[in-house]
């Protein structure tokens, strides 16, 4: 089969749409996030399964592909998720509670003002094991050519 100029022309045309396309694409996606306050008053918590959440913001910044934070509180012995791993980075801070926290297999406690580090695509998981709710702060973030996936 030969290739016509034709051929090329259309391959040409496709391509430019396709690159057009994404590019609006990314230029419709949220907006670049900075500097800014978030006021404990001001975050709602919504009901969970598990707990509640208060969500903060989850946006590009600057730097980073994403930055998304959010307030956890879990309710004694229950878990947000079952364990899991994503591309994206994470830091959780507790403020109130005891929790055990899975990391590829091993097992820690954790209290008050404790500070956990979850790398990408490692394995992790949380759990309250104490006897009061659990509420940790979560910081995820991504850089801009890590694909960020939920």
């Amino acid at each position: 089969m030969k290739i016509t100029r034709r051929d090329l022309i259309v391959a040409a045309v496709s391509i430019s749409l396709a690159v057009t396309g994404m590019a609006l694409a990314q230029s419709a996606s949220k907006p670049v996030m900075h500097s800014c306050i978030f006021n404990w008053a001001d975050l709602k918590a919504e009901p969970t399964k598990t707990g509640a959440r208060r969500a903060v913001c989850d946006a590009p910044t600057p730097a980073l592909g994403n930055l998304e934070l959010h307030i956890t509180t879990l309710n004694p012995g229950e878990s947000p998720h079952l364990p899991h791993r994503h591309p994206a980075e994470e830091l959780m801070i507790l403020r109130e509670g005891t929790v055990q926290a899975m990391q590829n297999g091993v097992t820690n406690i954790v209290t008050a003002g404790g500070i956990i580090f979850e790398a990408s695509n490692e394995l992790h998981g949380l759990r309250n094991i104490g006897t009061n709710p659990a509420t940790y702060f979560v910081v995820k973030f991504a850089p801009r050519d890590l694909a960020v996936t939920k």
